[in-house]
């Protein structure tokens, strides 16, 4: 395929995308805008955090704005962001990074995270997925109830999808910040974070660095190997419900399918990991995973790895493209990928 037919692929492919994520947005007329928010204080155990500078005074010269972006209509409409950078007295434009929490997390865990990268110079920034964080009533239950109403009412797509929408507006936001070099926005996240930034890089190419961390998999080979129960096993209410709708003794292939065709239309077809990950190409991507991991089984990268390998090597980017499974490791961000997603932002952002 030539490069032009391969762009335009592209470009066709994000546009459904685009297209699904507008056909459940409840009034696409709504304007970006931005309200005041609070510090959170959160007591839940924090990630590990990935090398820091020592900064005389970080305290002191650390920035924090807490803040809402309107994103859509309804209460999961109010995206809550949390931001820090260092005071700089002489103001210049710098490189983003956005962190995105793995399930049943929320934004302030990932403080650790956001405090290391703006010590070396970066803005980091963090959100509290649909129906996490502030945006959930109750830990867990909030995010079951919202997919177990997705699955009866087809209205939303809180597995992903509905957060890629947010992190669309959240680049609008800040590739219109004065602090922020628009071309230098990279996108981070562990687990359901990972998801959330592949689909992310995929539709929305101002993310110009990724690393996805115990997130991609294909969805697709899950189903059609049999590989599917430890990813619906981390949401299992969800498929037990459809079960009973549908009338099945036991969850099967059917019940998965038809979940994720309800609740994420695509997920595993077209927008499965080998099509959309080679379209991160050339942009710089990293895939951290377990060798082990149950919920992202390596068999299953093997056609998305491969086909995003051949996409930079087409571009003339092979060295911007790296996949890394970490031996002995299974559905686990560890230090050393915190580490290898530090230096992979390092070098390329």
């Amino acid at each position: 395929m030539s490069a032009s037919a391969t762009a335009d692929a592209g470009a066709g492919l994000r546009s459904e995308f685009l297209q699904v994520l507008l056909s459940r947005r409840r009034d696409l007329q709504v304007p970006l805008s931005v309200e005041k928010g609070s510090p959170v204080r959160n007591p839940a155990v924090p990630m590990e955090s990935c090398p820091r500078k020592e900064v005389e005074n970080f305290k002191e010269k650390l920035v924090e704005e807490n803040f809402y972006l309107i994103t859509e209509l309804g209460e999961q409409g109010r995206l809550p962001v949390l931001l820090l950078k260092l005071n700089d007295h002489v103001p210049k434009r710098k490189p983003v990074i956005v962190f995105l929490h793995s399930s049943y997390k929320c934004k302030e865990w990932l403080r650790p995270l956001l405090e290391a990268y703006a010590s070396r110079g970066y803005i980091s920034v963090a959100i509290d997925s649909h129906y996490h964080g502030e945006r959930a009533s109750n830990e867990e239950a909030t995010y079951i109830d919202a997919l177990k109403s997705a699955w009866r009412n087809g209205d939303t797509m809180p597995f992903i999808f509905d957060t890629v929408w947010d992190l669309i507006k959240l680049g609008d936001h800040l590739s219109e910040r004065e602090d922020v070099d628009p071309c230098r926005i990279g996108i981070t996240g562990e687990s359901l974070g990972g998801m959330h930034a592949w689909f992310a890089a995929f539709v929305d190419t101002r993310y110009s660095v990724t690393v996805p961390i115990i997130g991609v998999q294909g969805f697709r080979w899950a189903i059609d190997n049999s590989m599917w129960q430890a990813r619906v096993n981390s949401i299992k209410p969800l498929f037990e419900e459809a079960r009973t709708d549908l009338g099945k003794s036991e969850i099967d292939t059917e019940v998965v399918e038809k979940v994720w065709e309800k609740i994420a239309p695509g997920l595993d077809s077209q927008f499965d990991a080998p099509y959309s990950l080679p379209l991160i190409a050339p942009r710089p991507l990293l895939l951290l995973n377990g060798a082990e991991d149950p919920r992202c089984p390596i068999a299953g990268l093997e056609e998305p790895s491969s086909r995003a390998a051949k996409a930079y090597e087409e571009s003339g980017s092979a060295e911007k493209f790296m996949f890394i499974a970490e031996p002995g490791i299974g559905h686990q961000m560890t230090a050393n990928m915190v580490k290898r997603a530090s230096d992979w932002f390092d070098r390329f952002l």
